[in-house]
């Protein structure tokens, strides 16, 4: 590793900057947070940081989703976690946040609203760009150091991810070294055939890294689920009505390229679930009608893939198969899961989704390496260098050369 730990410095008494990912699941009927791995992950490191007073970050959800909400449930789950009072205040860059941060003592944990909050987090910048931000310019005065906790943001540009370090001391915290760590260890062992099983909903940043995946010789068959897999089918002109999600055309357009330049790669359902009533409702895939919303995989589908599983040297898997949170669809994502977990191949699975399935089913025991990271983990995958570690790399380089 290049950069450095918080093991690296005496953080006792100092000011610290923890940027985390507590962006958990939330459920849509509730708003209650409906897995807390993520806000568990951070405890370690909050630990680590007992003695000094700690200003931790983070965001949730995305600006104009259902999950996009502030963070005070966080904070109480926090709370319960540490076992110890947890500060919250409702700002981020405003005088409240910043009399917060000046106000607290020596143990003290305080909490800043969603990040997202704050409009210029929503964007990203290059390196030096970020450092010039109001968020960086105006909190950075207050902090002695910088720890950078969030694996899975790590493929963004965000200020509050790539400004600090620029900045300010900065150092890795315990997540991410063991990630780097545990993921550095595994690749030099990784072998022949790549099983990729990709879902989630982040269709566009799914696409670049599948490309790089395959380029890279990660991915010999790439076995596609959830909201990419129905891209790919309409692709395919496998699905005939519009699926009514952002830039559409554009990635659809994506995913007829990648099929025509890799052709014996990707594989796609036969067979899916639809909702009716309330009810599931199997079908082959040609028999979807107009308006029919797929909510998982059907079982021809889950045969195939799991055979495809089974077969393979190592297994990568990202993302849920559907809409795993409603007992009626949890069967694809529970069924790929259980072949990932026996199979004889090298297991990685990625994502806070899958990774409270697995906590859910048991299985956690029998996998290689478990991260909530989603689309930062499958960009490192495919080789590509994660903006957060580059940040983190500089800035050990800029305090060994003080």
């Amino acid at each position: 590793m290049k950069f450095l730990t918080v093991d690296d410095f005496d953080l006792k008494g100092k000011t610290v900057y923890l940027r985390v990912d507590l962006n958990c699941p939330i459920d849509p009927e509730t708003m209650e947070i409906s897995g807390t791995k993520r806000i568990e992950e951070a405890t370690e490191t909050l630990k680590a940081l007992s003695e000094a007073k700690v200003v931790v970050a983070s965001h949730q959800g995305r600006v104009g989703n259902k999950d996009y909400i502030g963070m005070d449930k966080h904070a109480k789950v926090l709370e319960k976690l540490m076992n110890k009072k947890v500060k919250y205040v409702e700002d981020v860059i405003g005088e409240a946040a910043q009399n917060a941060i000046k106000n607290l003592e020596d143990g003290e944990i305080l909490l800043l609203d969603n990040l997202r909050l704050c409009a210029e987090e929503n964007y990203e910048f290059t390196l030096e760009n970020a450092a010039k931000t109001i968020m960086v310019t105006r909190l950075s005065k207050l902090f002695d150091f910088c720890v950078l906790d969030c694996f899975p943001s790590a493929h963004r540009t965000h200020p509050s991810i790539v400004g600090f370090p620029q900045v300010i001391h900065s150092c890795a915290g315990r997540i991410v070294e063991k990630e780097v760590e545990n993921l550095g260890q595994i690749m030099t062992v990784t072998k022949a055939p790549h099983v990729i099983v990709l879902g989630g909903s982040k269709v566009p940043d799914r696409l670049v890294a599948i490309k790089k995946l395959i380029e890279n010789g990660r991915a010999d068959h790439v076995l596609l689920t959830g909201l990419i897999a129905n891209v790919f089918m309409r692709a395919q002109a496998r699905i005939k009505s519009p699926l009514g999600i952002k830039r559409e055309e554009e990635v659809v357009a994506k995913a007829h390229a990648l099929i025509g330049e890799y052709p014996d790669v990707f594989a796609t359902p036969v067979d899916i679930a639809i909702d009716k009533d309330g009810e599931r409702v199997e079908m082959d895939v040609r028999e979807m009608g107009k308006g029919d919303k797929i909510y998982d995989l059907g079982p021809k589908t889950v045969e195939y893939y799991s055979k495809l599983i089974a077969g393979a040297g190592t297994v990568f898997i990202s993302g849920p198969a559907g809409f795993f949170e409603k007992e009626n669809f949890s069967f694809g994502t529970k069924e790929l899961l259980s072949s990932v977990a026996n199979s004889m191949a090298t297991t990685i699975v990625s994502g806070g989704h899958l990774t409270t399935a697995l906590k859910q089913q048991g299985l956690a025991d029998k996998i290689n390496h478990i991260s909530t990271a989603g689309g930062a983990l499958v960009r490192y995958l495919a080789g590509e260098k994660l903006p957060m570690i580059e940040s983190l790399e500089q800035a050990a380089v800029r305090f060994k050369a003080e």
